[in-house]
């Protein structure tokens, strides 16, 4: 049976234009070269750089052996990933945590947590 309506117009939009025309903030693009040296940074180097440029994940950062830690309680706005990617960090799906290597990288991921095996503390600052 065919039925004879009027065309509504309709402001919904189909997805590509909804992604198209959302405000989105731009974030600026990762220095990807930066972003290496910064993984090859030191862990007392890397708190440093924390301390003086973002002392909000200065506060809640954890070194775990050599390596640095930064977990939260809720997702975080994608600007702050954005800047933990720069400074070199990168997401732990498994741990749900963000961790910088501090320049020391491992070839196979850890069967143990190693919290247990290196401890872990919320460094000082100085």
């Amino acid at each position: 049976m065919k039925t004879n309506t009027q065309n509504q117009v309709s402001e919904l939009k189909n997805r590509p234009e909804q992604l198209s025309t959302a405000s989105k903030t731009q974030l600026p693009k990762l220095d990807f070269a930066l972003r290496q040296r910064n993984r090859q940074m030191p862990t007392k180097n890397l708190l440093q750089l924390l301390q003086t440029e973002a002392p909000e994940f200065r506060r809640v950062a954890h070194v775990v052996g050599q390596w640095v830690w930064i977990q939260f309680q809720k997702k975080q706005p994608q600007g702050v990933t954005s800047t933990l990617s720069q400074f070199g960090f990168h997401w732990n799906k498994r741990r749900q945590l963000w961790q910088h290597p501090c320049g020391f990288f491992t070839s196979q991921r850890a069967d143990y947590d190693p919290r247990r095996r290196y401890g872990s503390h919320v460094p000082q600052t100085n």
